[in-house]
């Protein structure tokens, strides 16, 4: 669900929600590249035990990025997804469960919005390359030096929907990628994989919650599971906070505007094409051996704590003197479905609420003052009570008028301000563009006579070629040709258009104005607004597509949502007597399928916030014209067109492997149950897979570039949820036995009961993360490069401390921080290349289980070396059979008292290990 700009006003609302991710790179030594090595701890100071992928939010930016140059092929393609799983699983380091889920077949809700985004993507493909064509066409007619043209064909991002043979090829890529990743690195070795890819009907977000709802229903789920949700849609967050599992974290990459791309015809960047200059590219390093190199950095990644955010809408949403109960996890639900009505993939938001206006805000407010009337909580367990919505709609109704009275006002002293500073630049530059700017000049030659500065180069440039679709006055300054035509490098006059805003597209609706109503239905449904039957027959649609939101539902096969989503210009991933149905004017669906179609910009700015008014798939028509072409698929389109399922995998070490492997070598036809004492409680079925992993047996690989697994012990079955009634009611509840974690925010009341100690913010997933400090080696560095009895070095002549002195120069001590004695004692002029005695002579304490030793973040890079240890991860099973979940403040109850067994690193001056 695209909610545009819910995330920036979330994070800038509810800061503390936002961990900057600790990411471990790879190494390179002699040549050779070290990969990481995930099995040790987790260098953000916290343990995740399931990593769900959104892979669409992956496949995305890996075919087709923005800030760097695209691959040359499939086969690139699939490496760069496989390289940015590894950088994801290298950052969380889930220890029990990876779930891979790709976009399957969507409702026909989702559908429709599939359809608008792929009409405007091809419409706008196809614009974009005749402009820069165009362009091309201007510059090399002026002299301007161009790249040789690529003869390639351009990627179609509409490949990227389920029924398409890049899908399929897909789906065989990771299963070779799962495959080699489970036999050959140590932090997949004990990890459930389970792969549903674009087979499984749902989108990935959703068949990533239904698989967490499921499970949280069984009696064997840990509820105490540490779930990290990678993906950047808005969405991901409200359905994390509606599985009301405590500890829940979303990974993303962290949005940095203005990213810079490379211009579409010479490959440069710092302009667009539609300001390319036809430059020579500039030599970049003494031998141009930084010709490859991208002006951006490689993409940072930030957590999102959704116990954090639960904590600020707890104390948000908390109402005193309610008539009833009040309860946390109901309100959040509330919350979760009321902004719903500023965005989501299904329903256009209300033109009143806009997030950028503080809509979510007034939202809360108005929920704040009608809960005392409705006398409940406005849904339950994902089913809304539409009596009490209609409330909080009809308040909103209320304050519809000044909010648009308020926004056009705004609006128009923006533009006055903007007009105003126009007026100015115009008044302060000369009317002509002198000759000769794009001219090299030699140093200190500027201001020498007949020397021509340029005001606006870009501006300039982009005048010299629109001179043949125009004939602009020339100034005197102008040079001219032998035949008498303006030279290229000659001034020229601006254009009085060009310092004019663009036209205002045409707004009929005016909600500014008194009577918008009237207007709206007029012009959105040429329904008279005096039509009440027709209006309450509008609401009442909105309001059940608002329930429908909550509870989703498929029912197309692949291949037909391909024409129903499809532009006539993606039809070449379609069998060919499909895609007829699509250009032949003779097609009985040919108007499902427009060249070109219309914005409404909906009282938005720009094209790209307006709604594309396409014809709408009338599902009948559809199946029918389908019936005719079904006999023309061959074997593998129909296979492509058939819905699949979920598809397991485990390593040899897994406990799970010799159970698979004997359902395959008792041929076991029945679906089995899956055994939760072997899968940390995760419960459902298996059954036998046609097209299995089995360990022994050689996996081609799909991507000519990488090797064959020719000693293969990963194996792979079908897997499917476990299945409940239609009308079961999953309780949208914190399960018994959840603990919640340890608090972060500030105390509302902590000047009362501070007794004048300074709160302690916590900025990591740890409260207790020690502060980076100098160890023995940098203060031998020290101690070697300081001057030393001169009297102007930090240690000159200066006394050292006395005995008694417990502090430390550098660094003040946090509250519950052990002294660090006698800092500067031993330091003597004669010896302080020596350094100080070693800092930390104590152990660190856990809160929650005494005496305990904690592993700092630290130590890891301490165990780089450490031989791999088969068993670390095997523990002592718990409660249900399986091995119980670590509590965030403590050890995992019921693991030996050590703790995790990780290799313990050799003795050094910086710690005691007791």
């Amino acid at each position: 669900m695209g909610v545009p700009a819910f995330f920036r006003w979330l994070s800038r609302k509810y800061p503390s929600i936002i961990v900057n991710c600790v990411e471990e790179k790879p190494k390179e030594c002699n040549g050779v590249k070290i990969p990481v090595d995930a099995s040790k701890p987790n260098p953000n100071d916290v343990e995740f035990d399931n990593l769900y992928l959104d892979m669409n939010g992956i496949i995305h930016p890996c075919t087709h990025p923005e800030d760097k140059p695209a691959p040359k092929n499939e086969d690139e393609m699939m490496v760069a997804i496989f390289e940015y799983i590894d950088r994801l699983f290298n950052i969380v380091r889930p220890r029990r469960l990876l779930y891979m889920a790709i976009d399957g077949v969507a409702p026909r809700a989702k559908m429709n919005q599939q359809r608008s985004r792929r009409f405007r993507a091809s419409k706008e493909g196809m614009e974009a390359a005749v402009e820069k064509q165009r362009v091309r066409e201007e510059i090399l007619s002026k002299g301007g030096f161009l790249p040789p043209e690529e003869i390639k064909e351009r990627f179609d991002s509409n490949c990227i929907t389920p029924g398409t043979e890049f899908m399929d090829n897909l789906a065989k890529c990771l299963r070779y990628y799962i495959a080699d990743r489970l036999n050959n690195d140590p932090g997949w070795k004990n990890l459930t994989v389970i792969l549903s890819d674009a087979s499984a009907p749902g989108e990935g977000e959703h068949k990533i919650m239904d698989y967490i709802r499921r499970q949280r229903a069984q009696p064997n789920h840990d509820p105490n599971t540490h779930h990290c949700l990678c993906g950047a849609d808005a969405d991901l967050i409200m359905l994390g906070l509606a599985t009301h599992e405590p500890n829940f974290t979303i990974i993303r990459e962290e949005f940095k505007p203005n990213k810079p791309k490379p211009c579409g015809l010479c490959n440069q960047f710092g302009h667009e094409v539609k300001d390319c200059e036809g430059l020579p590219r500039e030599k970049k390093g003494k031998h141009d051996e930084l010709a490859d190199s991208l002006p951006c950095a490689e993409g940072e990644f930030i957590f999102l704590r959704l116990n954090v955010l639960r904590e600020y809408l707890e104390r948000e949403l908390t109402m005193a003197s309610l008539p009833f109960t009040f309860d946390v996890e109901r309100s959040i639900d509330d919350w979760v479905f009321m902004c719903f009505f500023v965005g989501n993939d299904f329903l256009p938001h209300l033109p009143s609420l806009e997030i950028r206006e503080g809509a979510i805000d007034r939202l809360v407010n108005i929920y704040k003052n009608v809960v005392h009337k409705t006398g409940g909580y406005l849904t339950e367990s994902g089913y809304v009570n539409l009596q009490r919505v209609q409330m909080i709609m009809l308040a909103v109704g209320e304050v519809e008028d000044s909010i648009f009275k308020k926004r056009k006002d705004d609006e128009d002293s923006f533009r006055r301000r903007q007009k105003e500073k126009r007026k100015r630049m115009k008044r302060d530059q000369p009317a002509f563009s002198p000759g000769g700017i794009l001219t090299p000049h030699a140093l200190g030659s500027r201001n020498s006579p007949g020397s021509q500065v340029a005001s606006n180069p870009r501006q300039a440039a982009y005048e010299m070629r629109m001179q043949n679709n125009s004939s602009p006055s020339v100034s005197p300054n102008t040079s001219f040709t032998s035949d008498g035509s303006p030279s290229p490098i000659g001034g020229i006059k601006r254009k009085a258009e060009d310092s004019d805003s663009e036209p205002e597209p045409e707004d009929n609706v005016r909600l500014w104005e008194a009577g918008w109503k009237q207007r709206y239905y007029k012009n959105k449904f040429d329904v008279d607004a005096a039509d009440e039957k027709f209006r309450r027959k509008v609401v009442q649609s909105y309001v059940e597509g608002l329930c429908w939101v909550l509870r989703y539902y498929y029912q197309f096969k692949p291949l037909e949502q391909l024409m129903g989503v499809f532009p006539a210009a993606s039809g070449n991933f379609l069998p060919p007597s499909w895609r007829k149905l699509m250009s032949d004017p003779d097609s009985s669906i040919i108007d499902f399928y427009p060249e070109d179609f219309a914005i409404d910009l909906n009282g938005k700015k720009y094209a790209w916030q307006g709604v594309a008014l396409l014809p709408f798939v009338d599902e009948r028509r559809l199946r029918a014209a389908l019936e005719e072409v079904y006999p023309d698929l061959t074997p593998e389109e129909t296979k492509r067109n058939s819905l699949g399922g979920d598809v397991l995998f485990v390593g040899k070490h897994h406990p799970l492997h010799d159970f698979i492997l004997e359902l395959y070598q008792t041929g076991s036809t029945e679906p089995v149950d899956v055994p939760p004492e072997l899968c940390h409680g995760m419960q459902g079925k298996f059954s036998l897979d046609e097209e299995a992993v089995l360990p022994d047996q050689i996996v081609c690989s799909p991507v000519p570039m990488l090797r064959d697994l020719a000693q293969n012990t990963a194996i792979s079955i079908n897997f499917k949820d476990p299945q409940f009634a239609e009308d079961y009611i999953f309780k949208a509840v914190m399960l018994p036995g959840a603990r919640k974690p340890a608090p972060v925010l500030k105390p509302s009341d902590w000047e009362k009961s501070s007794n004048g100690r300074q709160w302690k913010p916590q900025l990591g997933f740890s409260r207790d993360r020690r502060p980076v400090h100098l160890d023995q080696a940098a203060f031998r560095t020290l101690g070697h490069v300081m001057p030393r009895g001169s009297g102007a070095g930090v240690y000159g002549n200066a006394a050292p401390p006395p005995a008694t002195y417990q502090g430390n120069l550098y660094r003040p001590l946090l509250r519950g921080q052990a002294q660090i004695p006698k800092l500067m004692s031993n330091m003597r002029p004669q010896d302080s290349w020596r350094g100080p005695p070693p800092l930390f002579q104590q152990q660190r304490f856990d809160r929650g289980v005494g005496a305990e030793p904690l592993l700092p973040w630290n130590r890891m890079l301490q165990t780089q070396n450490a031989a791999f240890q088969p068993n670390q991860y095997q523990m002592l099973a718990g409660p249900g059979g399986y091995p119980p979940r670590r509590d965030d403040r403590g050890g995992r109850q019921g693991y030996p008292r050590e703790g995790r067994k990780y290799p313990l690193p050799p003795p050094s001056g910086r710690y005691s290990w007791n």
